[in-house]
């Protein structure tokens, strides 16, 4: 027997370890999980599973309180160190992930003192997000190969726009994919604020001049991460007038004719709204930049309750000050009137923050303008009403029974206003 033939024959003859397999697939787990049962089955069977609908777990069929996903990490190191092992035995196994990550990092570390750090940081995108790449060689690199470091530096660089743009794609690629682990999007996150003014202002410019949308949204992405970490005076620090007016353009039109609106690129500008409103001191300088009309527009579009809810959260924000206040009751309370017709399908929190809204400019500070125009509208009572009984907080609840009493109106136009099966009591 040939040399070829005997190391097909060992291949042959591998004994995978039972709890190497999958429960529902059978096969070698890539990203071992594990459920709160403690049974540990490959990520992607499982969340199949989950996602059809089921609430057991498919080995004990125990009904799953929790159907968090925990990474067996323990486990997954003795499937990679197996494999290593027995990689030599199979005809058809490749060299391995770890010296292909290894020869990207280097290419692109020698990219770093003067090459072009394109090519490699594309190479590095597609092996990370590659279902092939084992998970411990993806977290590995980010971790101990210092990765993160390396893609940052060419971030805050003198690089090409274009090169900027592929470094941005390879830590969108770090941050959001569920097999990197939290730790190393950590990493990631601490040498992004390392130097966040340099951080900011590179996101900046690729949110100015982009080469395409889907590298502005990116970029607004990144920076949603930044701001999750950074606290309110960091936050103030770098709030800049051009970084608040590019993220007013991306949620704004995104054609010639003005009329397109991207569901995407709206998400993500005001995801990075919703962070910088965190800090009271920028809302002026954000409705100044327009911030009030820009969240208007959304409001009056067809979105998502996720996306309402994020523009109401902003409206709140704009309502806590007075330049806010003046925005939202300008052009026949026009704000203000978009806030009540998206007020009750937004979900809990949006709801909240639209009552937040209305309590400010027409119980605390009393705008006639916005008084006037919220109470000709059509259901604003029914949808108070609506939220009272929705299990609301308390504050939010107390909000509604003042905006009842300046909005009083008779029973009938009350349950007219209002398309609804459901029967209410009326308060008074």
């Amino acid at each position: 027997m040939g040399r070829k033939e005997a190391t097909f024959g060992q291949a042959l003859q591998v004994k995978i370890p039972s709890y190497f397999r999958c429960p529902i697939s059978l096969d070698v787990m890539r990203s071992p999980v594990s459920l709160c049962t403690g049974v540990t089955y490959d990520r992607a069977s499982i969340q199949r599973w989950l996602d059809s609908g089921n609430t057991t777990c498919p080995a004990t069929m125990l009904p799953l309180p929790s159907t968090d996903l925990v990474p067996n990490l323990t486990l997954q190191r003795l499937i990679s160190l197996w494999s290593s092992a027995y990689a030599s035995c199979s005809p058809s196994s490749a060299v391995g992930d770890a010296p292909v990550a290894g020869e990207i990092l280097r290419d692109l570390r020698f990219s770093a003192s003067g090459g072009d750090p394109i090519p490699p940081l594309r190479k590095l995108a597609e092996f990370l997000s590659s279902d092939e790449v084992d998970e411990f060689d993806k977290n590995n690199l980010v971790n101990a190969g210092g990765c993160a470091s390396v893609v940052v530096s060419v971030l805050h660089g003198d690089a090409v726009s274009e090169a900027k743009e592929a470094a941005i794609t390879v830590l969108i690629v770090i941050l959001t994919l569920d097999s990197i682990e939290e730790g190393n999007k950590k990493i990631t996150i601490s040498e992004l604020t390392s130097d966040v003014r340099r951080s900011v202002s590179a996101l900046t410019r690729v949110l100015r001049g982009g080469s395409s949308l889907e590298s502005r949204i990116d970029a607004a992405r990144v920076l949603h991460s930044i701001l999750a970490a950074a606290d309110a005076e960091c936050k103030f620090r770098i709030s800049e007038e051009e970084l608040v007016q590019q993220l007013i353009r991306l949620i704004g039109p995104s054609d010639e004719k003005g009329t397109a609106m991207d569901q995407r690129a709206i998400e993500a500008g005001l995801a990075c709204m919703v962070g910088l409103s965190a800090s009271r001191r920028i809302m002026p300088l954000m409705v100044r930049m327009g911030v009030v009309a820009a969240v208007t527009r959304v409001l009056g579009a067809e979105s998502p309750a996720a996306t309402v809810e994020k523009a109401l959260r902003v409206m709140e924000a704009a309502s806590g000050c007075a330049e806010g206040r003046a925005s939202i009751c300008e052009d026949g309370a026009a704000a203000a009137m978009a806030v009540v017709r998206r007020m009750v399908k937004a979900g809990k929190a949006g709801a909240e923050a639209a009552v937040a809204v209305l309590w400010r400019v027409c119980h605390r500070f009393r705008d006639r303008r916005a008084v006037e125009a919220v109470a000709a509208a059509e259901g604003v009572v029914t949808k108070l009403l609506l939220l009272m009984q929705s299990g609301c907080s308390p504050a939010a609840r107390q909000m509604a029974a003042d905006l009842l009493k300046i909005f009083r109106v008779s029973s009938k136009s009350c349950i007219t206003g209002y398309d609804t099966k459901t029967t209410h009591i009326m308060p008074f």
